[in-house]
């Protein structure tokens, strides 16, 4: 619990009554590597916090040599299908634990109860809102304004660890190529 109020005392200065009870909303989980653990369809009721671990979001295909990914999300950082645990609506892609991962996980109920019971839960709920977005924002101008060549040193650059644990395949498709394509700039490079 203390890497999550670490992170949470970046953005706000919590009281110990409004801690508890936020905490007492919070259930840890281990996820085995490559588990899929919201599926296609399901609805997110959920945003985790990892504590460690790698989680991919991706577009499932029937071949699965075709499936998109799109996201990662690293120890530290949250995780969800935020669009579907919003609008409580079908997720349209799934979260996969790329390495044992743990989370600690807040329902879509309790953090409503969080909301209205404490007084920084709204802050902290936007501005938790507002990092993800920002995330979302800069990887869609990457797409637009980047090389694929670009694109793939500036995130060996901001995350050089990626490389470690992340199939290339995984990251080709991140960054809208083929793993062919991200060969040949890799031997480029090199």
């Amino acid at each position: 619990m203390q890497q999550i109020k670490e992170y949470l005392e970046q953005i706000a200065t919590i009281s110990d009554s409004d801690w508890d009870f936020f905490t007492s909303k919070l259930h840890r989980k281990t996820i085995p590597k490559k588990a899929v653990f919201l599926q296609l369809d399901d609805v997110e009721n959920h945003i985790s916090f990892i504590e460690s671990g790698v989680v991919r979001l991706f577009i499932p295909k029937d071949n699965p040599e075709k499936e998109i990914t799109f996201g990662f999300s690293f120890e530290n950082q949250f995780i969800s299908a935020y669009d579907s645990f919003l609008t409580r609506k079908p997720s349209l892609y799934q979260l996969q634990a790329l390495t044992d991962t743990t989370i600690l996980s807040i329902s879509y109920n309790d953090l409503q109860d969080v909301y209205r019971t404490t007084q920084i839960g709204n802050l902290i709920g936007r501005l938790t809102a507002e990092r993800l977005f920002l995330i979302k924002s800069k990887r869609e101008q990457n797409l637009l304004n980047l090389s694929a060549e670009e694109r793939y040193l500036k995130l060996f650059k901001e995350r050089p660890e990626l490389l470690k644990v992340i199939p290339l395949k995984y990251i080709s498709s991140y960054i809208g190529i083929t793993a062919q394509a991200l060969s040949r700039i890799r031997k480029r490079l090199s």
